[in-house]
């Protein structure tokens, strides 16, 4: 419980960080005389809305390869390119490489030892786990349930609404054919990963209820890196990292729409 509490603690700490206020999209003109036109753009307002959100990402990111930059559906193929993406992507590297420094501080994973041999296993740890994570969340459970494995940023609405739309990416995802659906690759993807972790990590860590606590501490992780990934468009604004999210101009905000 205290892990699991530490993890979403860790992801207000990322809304309040990043959050933005989106802003308004104007008001579209109605027909007064023409209510079946009215009634029809409610969908065309949805469709726009969300090519709008496709069209920040011109093409895949390299920090998160995982954001979503085409409406399309991904092939089996795609999408073991996309679990190999992951595993080796710069947000990879980096995450693996601050959470075994702090796993060293925190003399986590003991049987490791410290020095630069126990980092080194701290980190090779990591990376193999997260891996692992990928491989079965966003390829096989993915491929086999028709899932699509991308974050789609939302931009809609206001920092609540975009907190609660990412965190809820979650148990959340969408389908192969664009509806929505349970995302079981994002749970059980990580309590598979965390299994698989007991073939290499110290006895100490062996026990369902160590195996229980990593796998808490992994979902809560995941979820905080929705925040990151629903904010990205804007930070990459603010920073004008424009070669990672080269849709979205330097000095253009993203667009909006209402709540």
């Amino acid at each position: 419980m205290r892990a699991r509490s530490s993890a979403v603690r860790l992801a207000a700490l990322f809304a309040v960080v990043i959050a933005t206020a989106a802003g308004q999209e104007p008001k579209p003109k109605e027909l007064p005389d023409a209510p079946v036109a009215k009634q029809e753009s409610v969908p065309q307002k949805h469709e726009n809305s969300f090519n709008a959100t496709i069209g920040i990402l011109a093409r895949p990111s390299i920090f998160f390869p995982n954001l979503a930059a085409s409406p399309g559906p991904l092939s089996k193929k795609q999408k073991f390119e996309l679990f190999a993406d992951e595993s080796v992507a710069p947000s990879r590297f980096l995450s693996s490489a601050a959470g075994a420094g702090i796993g060293q501080a925190r003399n986590s994973l003991s049987g490791y030892g410290q020095e630069w041999g126990g980092y080194g296993k701290r980190f090779g740890s990591s990376m193999a786990t997260a891996a692992s994570n990928n491989f079965f969340g966003t390829f096989l459970i993915s491929t086999l349930l028709h899932r699509d494995p991308r974050y789609f940023v939302s931009l809609q609405g206001g920092a609540g609404h975009r907190l609660a739309y990412a965190l809820s990416r979650i148990v959340v995802a969408r389908t192969d054919d664009g509806r929505v659906g349970a995302n079981w690759g994002g749970i059980l993807g990580p309590l598979l990963a965390e299994s698989l972790a007991n073939s290499y990590l110290p006895v100490s860590e062996q026990t369902a209820g160590a195996t229980f606590q990593r796998y808490g501490w992994r979902v809560g992780l995941n979820t905080a890196g929705n925040v990151l990934r629903e904010y990205w468009p804007n930070i990459n604004r603010s920073l004008r990292i424009s070669k990672i999210a080269p849709g979205l101009k330097p000095n253009e905000p993203p667009p909006a729409t209402r709540p």
